[in-house]
Order: structure tokens, then C-alpha cells, then sequence
């Protein structure tokens, strides 16, 4: 049985918080694409809240949806796609809470997706190649996330 697919998207609901752009330590601003390709990323990474409200477990920044993650679920991508995820910590400006930037490292071409996941050997967690943030889950992976009770992910099955 073929393994089915999920886009992790953003759920955005009223009242809950909007953040900034990424910066490095020097409070300069991140190459959406550099942050998605682990290339060049500083050890932390800033953010700002541009929209107070409640928080989120996961969250989308930047032009291109660089994905934001609470340490929970930041905890749930270690644990379970420890080879294919990056994770480097973001500090909040105005939140005690942890946060890390995730990149997927493996980078899959959705038009020739089910030929390149055989020969991937079904990865758990993958960027479509040509959008930066379009962020990409197995069902495997969408089912832990629902069962976690995550605020901020929806699922669009591709």
C-alpha cells in the first residue's frame, strides 16, 4: 500500500499571534530560501511578535513559510525523523516559551514525487522542491501530530 502525503499548513484562526520575520544575531534579516536549505543558518535565530494574541504550536514566518515550532512538537519531528529534520532553536522576543526553526533536509520534485519517494525509501518529513515552504509529512507523521492536539497545523493531502 502506497504511503499517503500531507502539506503541513498553517491554520490561522482570530486571536492568535502573528511573528516576524526571521533575523540572525545581528538582527538582520534571513534569506527565506537560506533557512529552508540549512545553509548559512546562524546557531539561534530571533523572531518578533507582529501580532500579539495566543500562541501557537506551529507556525508559518516569512514570505516563503519558513516553519516555526513550540518545543513540543519540535520534540515529536526528533524523536520520530531524526535523519530528514533540523532543528535550530529561536528566541522570541516577548515569549518564555522554546521555539525552533525546522528544516527538512531531504528536498523531493512533487511532479515526479511517487518515482523520487521509492527511491527514497518513503522519508517521514521533505521540502517539495521549488517552494521553499511548501513542507511535506507522511500520514505517519500527520496522525502523531492530530493526536498531540497541536494548535496552528492543518493537513492538505497531496
Amino acid at each position: 500500500m502506497l504511503t499517503r502525503y500531507f502539506r503541513l499548513t498553517e491554520a490561522v484562526q482570530a486571536g492568535h499571534w502573528s511573528l516576524g520575520p526571521s533575523t540572525d544575531e545581528q538582527d538582520q534579516e534571513l534569506d527565506a530560501w537560506t533557512a529552508h536549505t540549512s545553509r548559512q543558518v546562524p546557531d539561534r535565530i530571533k523572531l518578533r511578535i507582529r501580532e500579539k494574541g495566543r500562541r501557537r504550536d506551529f507556525n508559518l514566518v516569512g514570505a516563503s513559510g519558513v516553519p516555526v515550532l513550540h518545543a513540543r512538537l519540535a520534540a515529536l519531528f526528533a524523536e520520530f525523523t531524526p535523519q530528514e529534520v533540523q532543528l535550530v532553536p529561536v528566541d522570541i522576543k516577548g515569549c518564555g516559551d522554546e521555539y525552533s526553526l525546522l528544516i527538512a533536509t531531504r528536498v523531493i520534485d512533487l511532479s515526479r514525487m511517487r518515482t523520487e519517494l521509492t527511491k527514497a525509501g518513503d522519508p517521514q518529513v521533505f521540502r517539495a522542491g521549488g517552494s521553499p515552504g511548501a513542507l511535506i509529512v507522511s500520514e505517519h507523521i500527520q496522525l502523531l501530530l492530530e493526536r498531540a492536539r497541536l494548535t496552528g497545523a492543518a493537513f492538505e493531502e497531496v
